[in-house]
């Protein structure tokens, strides 16, 4: 470090380093202190302090924070970073609302703030410059709050989804669990080598489906003929059966009753499903072909630790929130071939949110008549819709949703060489798009051998073990139930033991979905009140399935 000195630091301090001016030559500790003090201040706060130096400002900032509210110091040079350690030793020491951290990967710093301090902490992020010391490295600092912001922002909008599904999610779980003994895990099947194609069902799959067909002609629709495995989200159903395309496997992760509309017509086609537990259970019966559980954990739950113990939780894989991202998630998991995603466009057009023959398409066709035409002009000019450049360098029309999850996919899947785009009129997905003549050589070069699914489970072993599962279920909930309507006395000790086990009774409560199993204290009456609203319906949800698998074994298995 090179520059004059300055007697009010701590062991004297550097006004100058790498050209830039880090301090003001007059009343440096002033002049933080004044800004700290003057600052905005608001709840629920992440203050994020780039370059920090000798900490000036620091112990004002906190003085005046709320309770919820924390700062955190990042610096991206490492001599500084050292130089701030020591200065601020007593601070970091003192106060748990204060970290100083290294900068490094926005991914790895958001993971930081989420186990210092827990998930959904926060409600924003402000920067905080007390120093000159930001100017080093602009760029990291911004892009590093950015990032931050982004995270609490995607926090906040799953504990929202949270609010709203998670009681469904955890009802269809429980029902569900009645497949078990009659379906498959996900991880009973295997791909091999073979090529993959993952479908979505945006605008460019029409095209994508007329250029294969064209290409393969009739084995395309065959997968005992086809040199390749197909993957498809459920949208994908209709129009893949219009073109008598059968897919290999279909993915399945809604859990709400509109969802059935992707099955209509698809009765009996002996596709093979692979489902998640929390998706509506209906549609586990509709195509007719063997059912392969997973599941993705939408929240942190006690219950799948049981499930686990018990031997009954499926292959559990990341929720990844879009079917499409699930699908291609698979596709890595089940083969070890390349594999060439289409129709995951995250982007749709005036005339066009989804392939032909779709739902949705088919909904706009019907509703189309003089005064109402095909062009779906409230959801093309809402609020937050954008314009981007699709990789054939044609504009299309996103919103946020669609974009996050373009962003997520590249973040999952963008570093895998195997992994590849078809090029066409949807967004990048940062992958090295492919032309249709690559895709087809890639497809093409397949192991001929058609997919070879496990033979239909044996005699089930998990009977009795699901049987003592629910059992042990209902006990809990009685137990809970009783202490909570006074019926039965118990210390508070093991009032809390139950709540914590039976966590899927509140995970979803506006005070308590996404913050990582946080929940108010079995002291809190209006808590205790709203668990207790909830315990009946989960007891005959239930008695429900253990009915039905009583029912199932006296008719010798059959559904």
């Amino acid at each position: 470090m090179t520059g004059e000195l300055s007697g009010r630091g701590p062991g004297g301090g550097s006004f100058f380093y790498k050209g830039k001016t880090l301090l003001s030559r007059k009343d440096p500790i002033g002049q933080a202190e004044r800004l700290a003090g003057l600052f905005p201040k608001s709840p629920r706060t992440l203050y994020f302090c780039p370059s920090p130096l000798y900490g000036y400002g620091l112990a004002v900032l906190l003085q005046s924070l709320d309770a919820d509210s924390a700062v955190l110091c990042v610096e991206a040079d490492g001599q500084l970073l050292d130089l701030s350690r020591a200065a601020m030793e007593g601070l970091l020491r003192e106060n748990p609302g204060l970290r100083l951290v290294r900068a490094g990967d926005e991914a790895e710093l958001c993971a930081y703030v989420r186990q210092t301090w827990g998930a959904r902490r926060f409600r924003r992020v402000e920067t905080l410059r007390l120093t000159g010391g930001w100017q080093l490295f602009p760029e990291i600092y911004d892009s590093l709050t950015n990032s931050l912001r982004r995270t609490i922002n995607t926090d906040w909008g799953n504990a929202m989804t949270l609010v709203k599904l998670g009681r469904c999610y955890t009802k269809n779980a429980l029902r569900n669990l009645a497949l078990i003994p009659k379906t498959q895990d996900l991880s009973d099947i295997s791909f091999g080598n073979s090529p993959v194609l993952v479908l979505g069902a945006g605008p460019s799959l029409d095209g994508l489906l007329e250029g294969l067909f064209r290409f393969f002609g009739k084995d395309f629709g065959d997968p005992q003929k086809r040199p390749f495995r197909i993957i498809c989200v459920d949208t994908c159903l209709p129009p893949l059966r219009t073109r008598n395309i059968k897919p290999d496997l279909a993915v399945v992760l809604e859990s709400q009753h509109w969802n059935l509309r992707d099955f209509i017509g698809t009765g009996g086609w002996q596709v093979p499903a692979a489902m998640d537990l929390s998706a509506l259970p209906a549609t586990g019966k509709i195509l007719g072909g063997p059912v392969f559980l997973f599941v993705t954990p939408w929240t942190e739950l006690s219950l799948f630790k049981r499930l686990c113990s018990a031997d009954l939780l499926p292959t559990t894989m990341a929720p990844l929130g879009s079917v499409g991202l699930t699908a291609t998630a698979l596709a890595r998991q089940l083969s070890s071939g390349p594999i060439i995603t289409g129709g995951l466009d995250f982007s749709f057009t005036l005339d066009a949110y989804h392939a032909r023959g779709t739902p949705g398409h088919l909904d706009c066709l019907f509703r189309q008549n003089r005064l109402h035409g095909i062009i779906n002009a409230g959801g093309a000019f809402r609020r937050g819709v954008f314009k981007r450049t699709a990789k054939s360098g044609v504009t299309v029309t996103s919103d946020p949703v669609l974009a996050s999850y373009r962003d997520l996919f590249e973040q999952e899947f963008a570093g895998e060489e195997r992994i590849h785009d078809l090029m066409g009129p949807g967004l990048s997905l940062g992958t090295v798009p492919l032309s249709p003549e690559k895709a087809r050589d890639i497809l093409g070069a397949g192991p001929n051998p058609a997919c070879r699914l496990p033979a239909p489970p044996a005699a089930d072993t998990r009977k009795k073990a699901l049987e003592a599962f629910i059992r042990e279920e209902q006990d809990a909930l009685f137990k809970l139930r009783e202490i909570l309507t006074g019926e039965r006395t118990a210390p508070d000790d093991s009032l809390e033991e139950l709540l914590d086990r039976e966590d899927y009774l509140w995970a979803h409560f506006p005070d308590c979905a996404g913050t990582g199993g946080r929940r108010p204290s079995a002291r809190d009456l209006s808590f205790l009140k709203r668990v207790r609203m909830e315990i009946d319906p989960f007891i005959r949800l239930l008695n429900r399935v253990l009915r039905e698998e009583v029912r199932r074994e006296k008719l010798g298995g059959r559904s």
